[in-house]
């Protein structure tokens, strides 16, 4: 049973609370004679919850467990809907600054400006919180309570949702979770200002088609030093409020009913005190896939023994009943209950708003022009320089001819990601480079093909291709009739003619007098094909979505979440035209929807190689896209698989495109746009200047353009390795990590963890260490970087450190520190780190964690150390050292 949440016949204390953060009483009053403890903001916090929790039932307790828990109409308790995202912007709730996905976040190294993100998202997230509640919404993506970050270790790059992470290492996943954190959640020390929850815990990361059967299996040592630290840095340093477990099994657990994870590591070692939230109808597996319960009240009880707290879905419907046969006590459901109570009080929910600080965050800060510049900042700060021979960048902007080329060169999707918002103002990189070049230089765009051969390049369909209906003659376009209601009932609201169907309603409607969300849209007439040939037709939106060609229906879906695509391939004649019917409704308030087709291939690239051979130089913009990689999804296209990659390769038809054009001889600057890391050994052998630039946001093609032109000087560094091929790699499946990541990879990856080159120079002096340290002391190191080049820049100094005399296995070095500096040409710094016993320790096949006497290597540079024996520092960019500790074994808490 799915529980409604309604607001419906509320009294006037529901009515005042749904007005803001308030409870029923003028702004700044005390609280009413004879009001409930739990409305007094001054009293305890435990008080106010336990003052609650004593006035319900026990089936209004069980309602309150569901992410989209109704109203308690006689408390006075508000509907909430806990399902929220912010991975990268606030998500799926209209117009936001988008800011790059998040492994693009990680490929900036920048703790400091992942707090500064964070900040600027949260901002976002209170502001439309707010104006939600003035207009009466308490629906889906309009809460406090965000499910993001993502810190699961990207440890194989044919995970489909590793661009959601921040990359493979857990000690730069760990410290950029903490800023993401302590950015979303605030300072106060009374309010939240939202919740941030750090998923999905653990040992998570694919492969998709089977993240709802499969059992993580790895060594103690494995989890304590890849899997669990991120989440622990998340909990222990960060304070997340929230934790969001995962689908799969762990040790023969679903996750979500894991009492090592959620009992003995989380809350007994790491003192969480926050709520545990599932994964969205994980625990509906435990008995449809796992099969480790034969019911869904059985489920139910199995994942609140364990500690999951809150549940997305359905499961936690049946607590009721699960008490009631004896599965569960109401003293579970009860300290459930507790936790979610305690963050709702914590998020101001139940208090005067001018008590809330966050409160008072206007809705301008929305979209704002301060948040704009952040995110052209960031998609900047994100972007990699792969490779740059013979100094082919930065480009002139006087370069006569310039051919820009690609299917991810004029894509606003693929700025986006996933999990994203939607941003008023997208600049594709063909944008940015036209806006950047001088006015006497001619730019070519030439798409040159699709995705893959099989996901074709749909488009607009143009005005001069629609007849409305009824018309005919000169007339184009086609006839649109917009009705008051959400299901195309009745007489039309309006009719016009519209020239194409290609609109974006984020919380606005198309005409005066509509209701935001509740219209609906059919768009009638003929299709005039301008060429005979196949087409590929269908459409793009948010919402439900309906073509139909001569009455039969070709393409159609209902996005609730994302962006989506669907088409069927047919065969046109030229000028013989084709009744076509288009039927919409948007989703909620917000609304997108495409009429779309790709038109008959011209032949192989054609028009992309008359391009290249008419320029001086050639920006190809090749890679990946939300469409091929991303969660649990259909992708019928060779090399992918459920969301997953089967091998790392750019798809067939661009790798063809690419070898065509640098077969022109031209000067070719390959950008890639993805999420995850590609097989580039081709191209880095044959194509002079590589750039990487994730998916990198609204303000993607302007950063691009920026430092394609040289007004931004790249220090991105790679948070993945960017391996040959998936022949270098174990099978996808197997969770042991030798082989895989910088840490255990002992084969030559094309382009290493921690790479990332610039347009000047630095130079490195020598390590400043300690010879010996006793076990269980801190060490601190220190080196002078200096800019020996032209131009200023950023260098990220990476510090290494290799436990040479490790008594167990120990990974090849590992990343324990790193910072972001800034220096101008001839300018030096002294960068200094300090280095835990934590971070000496390793962890015993028995699950202890240690420091060992014995020699550790440590380098200190702007790369991992390459290279072994003497070098110079200056030359190579990273300076080298060796420190012994010394005494007894030193045993420190796991």
């Amino acid at each position: 049973m799915k529980i409604r949440a309604t607001t419906a016949g509320a009294g006037a204390l529901l009515a005042a609370l749904s007005l803001g953060c308030s409870g029923g009483r003028a702004p700044g009053a005390p609280p009413a004679p004879g009001a409930p403890l739990y409305l007094n903001p001054d009293a305890p916090l435990a008080e106010r919850v336990e003052d609650l929790l004593g006035r319900m039932t026990l089936e209004e307790k069980a309602s309150q467990t569901l992410y989209n828990a109704p109203a308690l109409e006689r408390l006075g308790i508000p509907a909430y809907n806990w399902w929220n995202e912010a991975l990268h912007g606030v998500a799926r709730a209209g117009i936001a600054t988008v800011f790059p996905q998040a492994i693009g976040l990680a490929a900036t190294w920048d703790v400091p400006h992942m707090h500064r993100v964070a900040t600027a998202i949260s901002d976002e997230a209170r502001a439309k919180h707010h104006e939600s509640l003035r207009k009466g919404q308490r629906g889906i993506y309009e809460g406090l309570t965000f499910w993001s970050p993502n810190i699961n270790i990207f440890r194989d790059p044919r995970w489909g949702r590793g661009m959601e992470t921040y990359g493979e290492d857990p000690y730069l996943t760990g410290e950029l979770a903490v800023a993401f954190i302590r950015g979303m959640q605030g300072d106060d020390p009374t309010y939240l200002k939202t919740v941030a929850t750090a998923k999905h815990y653990a040992v998570h990361s694919g492969p998709e088609p089977d993240r709802h059967a499969f059992d993580a299996v790895v060594g103690e040592a494995e989890l304590r030093e890849i899997y669990l630290p991120a989440f622990r840095a998340s909990v222990v340093e960060g304070g997340a409020e929230s934790v969001m477990c995962a689908y799969n099994r762990f040790r023969g657990d679903p996750a979500c009913a894991s009492p090592e994870l959620l009992q003995e590591i989380l809350r007994e070692e790491w003192g969480f005190g926050g709520y545990v939230v599932s994964d969205c109808w994980a625990i509906m597996d435990f008995y449809t896939t796992h099969k480790v319960v034969a019911s869904q009240a059985e489920a139910a009880a199995m994942a609140l023994a364990a500690g999951t707290d809150l549940n997305c879905g359905v499961s936690f419907a049946s607590l009721a009943e699960a008490v009631g046969r004896g599965l569960a006590t109401e003293a579970q459901v009860d300290t459930a209950l507790r936790r979610l109570l305690a963050a709702r009080f914590r998020l101001g929910m139940f208090d005067p708003p001018e008590r809330v600080p966050w409160a008072q965050i206007p809705y301008r800060v929305n979209d704002s022009p301060e948040h704009r510049a952040l995110a052209l900042e960031t998609a900047r700060k994100s972007m990699v320089l792969l490779k740059n021979e013979g100094g082919l960048l930065p480009l002139s902007r006087e370069v006569g001819t310039l051919a820009v080329i690609g299917p991810n060169a004029d894509d606003v999707e693929v700025l986006l990601g996933n999990y994203n918002g939607f941003p008023s103002d997208p600049v594709t990189p063909l944008r940015g480079i036209r806006e950047k070049v001088s006015s006497r230089t001619r730019v070519l765009f030439a798409r040159g093909g699709g995705l893959a051969d099989e996901l074709r390049a749909l488009e607009p369909i143009p005005e001069s291709a629609l007849v409305p209906a009824g018309e005919g003659g000169a007339a184009r376009g086609l006839e649109a009739e917009y009705f008051a209601n959400p299901d195309r009932e009745g007489e039309p609201f309006a009719i016009r003619t519209d020239a194409t169907v290609d609109f974006q309603w984020w919380g606005d409607v198309p005409l005066a007098g509509l209701t935001p969300g509740a219209f609906s849209v059919r768009w009638t007439g003929t299709l005039l094909p301008p060429a005979s040939g196949r087409y590929a037709l269908g459409g793009r939106g948010l919402g439900h979505f309906r073509v139909f060609l001569r009455d039969s229906l070709v393409a159609e879906f209902s996005s609730e979440h994302e962006i989506n695509t669907r088409w069927a391939e047919f065969d046109l004649e030229a000028g013989v035209g084709q009744p076509i019917r288009v039927e919409y409704r948007p989703r909620r308030e917000f609304g997108a929807v495409q009429l779309s087709w790709a038109p008959p291939r011209a032949g192989p690239d054609a028009a992309a190689l008359r391009a290249a051979e008419a320029a001086d130089a050639v920006v190809l913009v090749l890679g990946l896209s939300p469409r091929l990689e991303g969660e649990e999804m259909r992708v019928e296209v060779p090399g992918f698989s459920g969301g997953d990659r089967v091998d790392l390769g750019l798809p067939a038809a661009q790798q063809r495109l690419l070898e065509a054009v640098v077969a022109t001889g031209k000067p070719v600057v390959l950008v890639l746009l993805n999420g995850s890391a590609l097989g580039l050994a081709w191209a880095a052998e044959h194509v002079p200047a590589i750039l990487e630039a994730w998916y990198p946001g609204q303000a993607g093609g302007t950063a691009l353009a920026d430092v394609l032109f040289g007004d931004y000087n790249p220090a991105g560094r790679l948070p993945v390795t960017f391996y040959a091929s998936a022949d270098q790699l174990p099978p996808f499946g197997d969770y042991a990590m030798e082989g895989r990541t910088y840490r255990y990879f002992r084969g030559d990856p094309v382009f290493p963890f921690g790479h990332g080159l610039s347009y000047t120079t630095f130079a490195y002096g020598a390590l400043e260490a300690p010879a010996r340290v006793r076990a269980g002391e801190e060490v601190r190191i220190a080196v002078e970087v200096e800019n020996t080049g032209s131009r200023a820049g950023e260098e990220v100094v990476q510090v290494y450190l290799t436990d040479a005399d490790a008594s167990g296995p120990t990974p090849i070095r590992s990343l324990q520190g790193f910072q972001r500096v800034f220096l101008r040409p001839g300018e030096g710094r002294r960068v200094t780190f300090t280095l835990t016993p934590r971070q000496l320790s390793l962890v015993t096949p028995a699950g202890e964690r240690i420091v060992e006497p014995g020699w550790f290597e440590v380098s200190v540079g702007g790369k991992q150390p390459w290279f072994t024996g003497a070098a110079d520092a200056a030359t190579t960019g990273v300076a080298l050292g060796r420190f012994q500790v010394v005494g007894e074994v030193v045993r420190l808490p796991r």
